[in-house]
């Protein structure tokens, strides 16, 4: 099967239109009808069903679909591969990355990209999202990486990578704690947060005022200013926390830590690459392109 017969395919598939599919590559619908009739030729099977001037996938056409996006995905990553190995550039990039995407999210970004293009010299730098957004109206850094999105007068915000706070505790000594909890619930329990300028707490605080809760109304324990720091006390206290996801998973996988549930809580946010207003450079960007692929590899959700 050709790669074009494959575009074809797949064109038609997701815009379930021969109309849309002609215009969106440029040939003429008839051309695109004589290859989807090969194609059922070839394998005996019916891709379409086509009926009332509409069409849909058959079972079969869905299955080629899933197969064909796999492959077209692979084509796609095979070409921007092969075309890096043509690429020279040369430079440096000073990143600055809030506490979170550095400790969590960057270290095996960084060594990728370090191995590919070692002619490019990378430094980065860590703090809170508000530090980090200083930072760029300062000129101290080209690029920064934040936790959610706070809309600072001369910054362009791109989201890379979706987050998902979560509430644990350790399993010792919170035995009568359920498995879930409700908002009020929360407020009356032990928290370890974030320190002020965090983005972690800014999600906390938003989601909570959503839901009429003021942030004078928790029971605040103590604030610390890094997600390890709180995981370490959370081991010798039976206070809640909330932390990124990314940042328990081995915790959780090992059962050190349990995950709370609060009832009608969203504590979802996105990671975001931060920019001076029109001032990324190509090297920028090519680090943003790089890490946007590095994520969707490790399966990670955008």
């Amino acid at each position: 099967m050709s790669d074009f017969r494959l575009k074809l395919f797949y064109s038609v598939a997701k815009n379930l239109s021969f109309t849309r599919a002609a215009k969106e590559l440029f040939v003429s619908q008839p051309a695109i009808t004589k290859h989807i009739n090969e194609l059922e030729r070839q394998y005996s099977v019916r891709l379409f069903d086509r009926t009332g001037g509409k069409i849909m996938l058959t079972d079969a056409g869905r299955l080629m679909l899933e197969h064909c996006s796999r492959i077209l995905d692979e084509y796609n990553r095979m070409e921007y591969d092969m075309n890096l190995l043509n690429e020279r550039s040369s430079g440096h990039i000073s990143i600055g990355a809030s506490t979170t995407i550095a400790q969590y999210i960057l270290p095996q970004i960084l060594a990728e990209f370090t191995e590919r293009f070692p002619q490019i010299k990378v430094s980065l730098t860590n703090g809170n999202s508000r530090e980090i957004e200083n930072a760029l109206v300062n000129h101290d850094i080209d690029l920064g990486m934040v936790e959610g999105i706070t809309h600072s007068a001369g910054l362009q915000y791109e989201p890379f990578l979706e987050d998902e706070l979560v509430a644990i505790v350790k399993p010792a000594g919170n035995e009568a704690l359920p498995e879930e909890i409700s908002p009020q619930e929360l407020c009356r329990l032990p928290l370890v947060i974030r320190e002020q300028g965090s983005g972690t707490l800014e999600v906390i605080e938003n989601e909570l005022e959503r839901h009429g809760i003021k942030p004078q109304e928790l029971n605040i324990r103590i604030r610390l200013g890094s997600t390890e720091a709180i995981k370490a006390f959370l081991r010798h206290s039976r206070s809640v926390g909330i932390v990124s996801v990314f940042s328990v998973r081995e915790e959780l996988a090992r059962g050190v830590f349990r995950v709370i549930d609060i009832t009608g809580l969203s504590f979802s946010r996105h990671f975001c690459f931060v920019a001076s207003a029109g001032k990324d450079s190509p090297l920028t960007e090519k680090f943003k392109d790089f890490t946007r692929r590095s994520i969707i590899t490790s399966g990670y959700r955008v």
